[in-house]
């Protein structure tokens, strides 16, 4: 029998943040409710803020996710910083299992798909976590690439995410927003009738643009400030679950 539910489902988020170099992503990150830090890279050692240092081995970064879904009363907000630096180590490890020296040498493509497939795992276990009301937050760095559209004269620069073709859609997909951030800068009239471009004010988009990937289903504006108050309100006060030991063991 079908078990049918209607209305909103208030669970915790998945939220994917990326853009500019040295614009504020951990920062900004830092302000999600009682953050904890998966330091990849090193990049919150300016931040009071709890961190796990995981960034030499693949397998570690894993098992510190699992020791959060065992107790998820660590924090409210998990926080891997970056994705691109875990998603090398995901490579390394990957490489390191299948004896090669580096994912092109599997030839066909066939390295991608092994990196995809265990790049997964971690994805799945964030999963768990929002299932027991921890929100998950991957921050990643962001490029710009020269683009150009058929029906379009010219290129123009399109943001995406430092990541492979292959890892860069799992996150899109996983995430419920997809915050790109960067400065935003204002074109002038000078006294002498010339264009000058000022400003530099941060904000996050959070919308599809031809310029950069962004989305969320919680209708926010196509602009915000890069400030944890313009999203507060999407998170309520939830209280972690904790896991059900014996339907884990039964599953094992």
């Amino acid at each position: 029998m079908l078990k049918i539910e209607t209305g909103l489902e208030t669970r915790a988020l998945k939220v994917v943040i990326y853009g500019a170099e040295g614009i504020g992503k951990s920062t900004f990150a830092s302000q999600f409710p009682n953050p904890l830090f998966l330091d990849t890279e090193g990049g919150t050692s300016s931040l009071n803020v709890r961190r796990v240092k995981c960034g030499k081995d693949w397998s570690y970064l894993l098992s510190c996710v699992d020791e959060v879904i065992k107790d998820p009363s660590i924090c409210k907000t998990l926080v891997i910083d970056t994705a691109d630096w875990a998603e090398s180590l995901c490579t390394k490890f990957v490489c390191e299992k299948y004896r090669k020296s580096n994912i092109e040498e599997f030839g066909f493509g066939k390295g991608y798909v092994y990196l995809q497939d265990e790049f997964s795992k971690l994805l799945d276990s964030l999963n768990k976590l929002i299932e027991l009301g921890v929100n998950a937050v991957v921050i990643a760095h962001g490029k710009p690439r020269k683009f150009e559209l058929p029906e379009e004269a010219g290129q123009f620069d399109r943001w995406e995410m430092k990541l492979t073709k292959q890892v860069a859609p799992l996150l899109k997909e996983w995430c419920d927003m997809l915050l790109f951030c960067n400065y935003k800068t204002y074109v002038v009239t000078t006294e002498n009738n010339t264009k000058k471009a000022q400003g530099g004010k941060r904000v996050i988009y959070t919308s599809h643009h031809a310029c950069w990937d962004a989305k969320n289903r919680y209708g926010l504006p196509d602009e915000i400030d890069l400030d944890f108050k313009a999203i507060s309100h999407l998170f309520g006060a939830k209280t972690p679950l904790k896991p059900d030991i014996s339907q884990e063991n039964k599953r094992n």
